[in-house]
């Protein structure tokens, strides 16, 4: 029996018809792993596009209505309306907004406050509205879920316990007088 292995082990050695198959099969996990990171990454990059353009046209709205003391809910809203892309937008954005004084700019210290959809609500950390010319920092944490969750880049994103990894945007405004 095991002169008989041997002599098939031999003649498989000397025979060259097959010997690109093993080098194939030891690349194509490289090439989809390549492949699926970059489209990962692709998505990754249009969500965080849609999450700063929301950003970006909610605090623009903001800065021009200066008279409306705008809630959490509120601002959130808006900015899941001008983000257009992001799923589940309701329910998986949080935000932070909190005053700053420039002589002595400290940002925001802690790591974003993110929705975290496998343990208990919890209430936000840090949301205040400004004062007329006051600089004012707002930032939003966006959870969302990895396409490829166990190759390439979407193995790679930091998760909470549901799975989602986080997006942040951050931007800056003054308060204009009323």
């Amino acid at each position: 029996m095991i002169r008989l292995l041997m002599k098939g082990l031999r003649k498989f050695r000397k025979d060259e018809r097959g010997f690109m198959l093993i080098e194939f099969a030891l690349a194509i996990p490289l090439i989809f792993t390549m492949f699926l990171t970059s489209v990962e990454l692709g998505i990754y990059t249009m969500r965080q596009m849609f999450l700063d353009r929301g950003m970006d046209i909610s605090i623009r709205e903001v800065r021009l209505n200066t008279a409306k003391k705008y809630t959490h809910a509120e601002l959130k809203e808006m900015i899941c309306y001008y983000s257009g892309f992001l799923p589940d937008c309701d329910s998986q954005l949080r935000l932070e907004m909190k005053e700053v004084d420039m002589r002595n700019f400290s940002g925001f210290g802690a790591p974003a406050d993110c929705v975290d959809t496998s343990k208990p609500v919890t209430p936000l950390q840090n949301f205040t509205n400004g004062l007329d010319h006051s600089v004012m920092l707002l930032r939003a944490c966006y959870m969302f879920d990895p396409v490829f969750r166990l190759t390439g880049l979407g193995e790679g994103f930091v998760k909470d316990g549901a799975g989602h990894a986080k997006m942040i945007s951050v931007a800056a405004f003054v308060q204009e007088p009323r």
